[in-house]
């Protein structure tokens, strides 16, 4: 199990609507992430600078490729794009994290 963290930046006034539509994640996605391995998925605020950051569990690190590739995901992206910062494919502009402390 590798554990990945990550950054993306919110668009200002859309933290409600943000975590209005994560408490409504749709069912497809939540049993895809599932799918690919992913587990134990966490995003909190900055409430600052409207930085999200994301840290996610997953079996095998390079399953996170194929997301793109499906439909459902493609699908969330646009959902999401008008509300944070996003790619030309609508996927959210996304920093790696590098771990430096971890407690177990």
């Amino acid at each position: 199990m590798k554990r990945l963290a990550f950054k993306m930046k919110l668009h200002a006034g859309q933290t409600e609507e943000y975590k209005r539509r994560h408490d409504q994640l749709w069912p497809e996605l939540e049993a895809l992430l599932k799918q690919t391995g992913i587990s134990d998925y966490s995003i909190f605020l900055d409430e600052e600078t409207n930085d999200l950051f994301g840290v996610m569990n997953i079996n095998d690190p390079k399953a996170m490729d194929t997301l793109p590739d499906h439909p459902v995901m493609k699908k969330w992206w646009a959902y999401m794009k008008d509300i944070m910062d996003t790619n030309q494919d609508n996927s959210p502009v996304s920093v790696s994290l590098k771990e430096v402390f971890y407690l177990e």
